[in-house]
């Protein structure tokens, strides 16, 4: 006995304690598909830690050290191994084995050759009330904005706002080698998923306008005048308490890897910059909605962890009544002077109650006035419902975004976690009043459904969009300029901005004269410079009637040459994109 103690006491010696483990939690997915990974076996050198990624590709394991080294290994991937480091949340991607990609390759071939064969696209079609369909993927339709006179209109007003969905659903398109739907492509959300680098507002001031005027590398006798409009940036540590509902939707069309797993792995980015103040509640819902956890502090984060986890996807889609329950618990829990919000995330494919498109928009508009904001999150493919989406977020008073990857989840609820979350400007629209002296004609480049006419304006319901804290909004109007006598007033446009603060009613208005001094192109700011090659990009893939002599060398060329400070490397993506849409010839080139 008495060795059997000493035996036991020097094991007890041996043994680390449990104070010096560390633990790490994180995701694993595959480096091109970028679905969750289940069943990676997850070690730690020198040490018998092993856990497995569970079905959303999740795990969370314990460490000896910050020095600690670990192992992830899948039989159809490449193994790897990563240092601890400081991070307590990792992002993991494995590579597929050889043989695995060479079986993917022969299953598209055979795809491909399937659909040369039906002599047309399976894919496409139409549909009803002013959407098309790609699969059962539907999109408003947008007819291009035209040249106006301004001996006919001076005056051009449309909702200011930093949407940024349509661009990532581009990449998943690009990244699918599919054709990209027309109605897909709205040019204003590409240009504003990217970063610029207009000053911030003065102290005490919430917004500021700038502007740029160059000539038109598409249309020679043109010119281009860019709007920019830049919100003040909160100090993350001053940012008022959050009251969040997570509105999640776990109906049977959410299964697939890239849609409720995907969901999942993104929440528990965002949940990871909680704090204490802020609160957490879920409903989740399929054929009726219900209440997963009640409101719950930032801080308890294994608490909201465990209740995102433990969601499974079956059943019908009850969107009306769980938009409904969602708006009453964040009014049960509304923190005065605080971020109000639902943060919906779905694939919008609502089939219980109210469904459509205008019901939708309905029953927000009815919500708009509770100060609750919202915020629409877009997943999945083939049955995805791009066009409800787009109509919630725009009448809600909120931001909408399309999740296609993990990297796009930390890009906004990491990187990006004030602006995305944190609203310094709500109701936000631009009066452009052009100076018929030097513009003939004007033409608004995308904001095709956030113009506001004016039977709109004379109204008190004019939706305006939302600036997020540190976003910067910009706008594009293509020129056709007087020619002949140089007037005393040589300014292009008096802009008018209008807004209310976040937690106030009152509108405020801000004023800005735009200088009619003319730029050559290649002088002109990286920022106005890239920003044109994205629009331009963007109608080649709408095969505008309006890109002159653009092309894809064009597009390629000026944005090679804009790309300067490239913080988290989106513009060198961009161009990744461009090269792979020129390869599958998916774009004119």
């Amino acid at each position: 006995m008495q060795r059997l103690l000493m035996l036991l006491a020097s094991l007890i010696i041996l043994v680390p304690g449990r104070a010096q483990k560390i633990w790490i939690s994180g995701a694993v997915e595959d480096s091109i598909s970028h679905s969750p990974l289940q069943g990676v076996i997850v070690t730690v050198n020198n040490d018998t830690a092993r856990v497995i990624t569970n079905q959303y590709g999740l795990f969370r394991i314990a460490v000896p050290s910050q020095d600690a080294i670990l192992l992830f290994e899948h039989h159809k991937y490449f193994p790897k191994r990563l240092s601890a480091g400081a991070y307590s949340r990792m992002l993991v991607q494995l590579s597929s084995r050889e043989e695995i990609q060479d079986d993917v390759a022969k299953k598209a071939k055979a795809i491909a050759r399937e659909r040369s064969s039906n002599g047309s696209n399976p894919n496409y079609g139409n549909s009803a009330m002013g959407t098309r369909a790609f699969f059962d993927e539907t999109y408003g339709t947008l007819y291009e904005n035209k040249f106006v006179e301004t001996d006919i209109k001076t005056a051009s007003m449309f909702a200011v706002d930093v949407d940024r969905a349509a661009y990532s659903n581009i990449r998943r398109f690009v990244k699918l080698k599919e054709k990209i739907p027309v109605n897909a492509v709205r040019i204003e959300e590409m240009m504003n998923y990217f970063h610029y680098h207009y000053p911030l507002p003065a102290p005490g001031q919430t917004l500021a306008i700038y502007s740029s005027y160059a000539t038109c590398p598409w249309a020679p006798d043109h010119r281009l005048l860019q709007i920019a409009v830049r919100g003040k940036a909160v100090n993350l540590d001053s940012l008022p308490p959050s009251n969040l509902v997570f509105l999640i939707d776990v109906s049977g069309s959410m299964s697939l890897p890239n849609k409720l797993p995907l969901l999942q792995a993104a929440f528990r980015i965002l949940v990871n910059n909680l704090r204490s103040n802020d609160h957490v509640a879920i409903v989740a819902y399929a054929g009726t909605p219900g209440i997963i956890l009640p409101s719950t502090p930032g801080d308890q984060k294994a608490k909201i962890l465990n209740a995102i986890d433990n969601l499974s996807a079956g059943g019908a889609t009850a969107g009306e009544a769980a938009i409904k329950l969602a708006y009453k618990i964040a009014e049960e829990n509304f923190i005065k002077d605080g971020n109000n919000r639902v943060i919906m995330a779905t694939d919008g494919d609502f089939n219980v109650g109210q469904t459509s498109d205008y019901d939708m928009e309905q029953l927000i508009l009815g919500k708009k006035e509770t100060g609750v904001l919202l915020t629409c999150l877009g997943f999945g493919m083939k049955n995805y419902k791009d066009s409800k989406l787009e109509t919630l977020s725009s009448k809600g008073n909120g931001n909408f975004a399309y999740i296609d990857n993990l990297e796009e989840a930390n890009k906004i609820f990491a990187k990006e976690f004030g602006s995305t979350l944190f609203t310094v400007a709500k109701d936000v629209q631009a009066d452009v009043l052009f100076n018929p002296h030097t513009v003939k004609s004007y033409r608004l480049i995308g904001y095709e459904n956030k113009v506001i006419n004016d039977e709109d304006s004379a109204t008190d319901k004019i939706s305006g969009g939302i600036i997020g804290s540190g976003h910067c909004a910009v706008a594009m109007y293509e020129i056709v300029p007087q020619q002949g006598k140089m007037e005393a007033d040589s300014s292009l446009a008096t802009i008018q901005l209008g807004y209310r603060e976040a937690i106030d009613t009152t509108m405020r208005y801000v004023y800005y004269k735009a200088p009619g001094e003319l730029t050559e192109f290649r002088e002109a700011s990286s920022d106005f410079r890239f920003a044109s090659a994205v629009a331009l990009m963007g109608m080649l893939l709408r095969k505008s009637a309006y890109k002159g002599n653009g092309s894809c060398n064009m597009v390629q060329d000026i944005a090679r040459r804009s790309l300067d400070d490239d913080p988290g490397g989106y513009r060198r993506e961009f161009l990744a994109l461009l090269r792979e849409l020129r390869k599958s010839k998916k774009i004119e080139d």
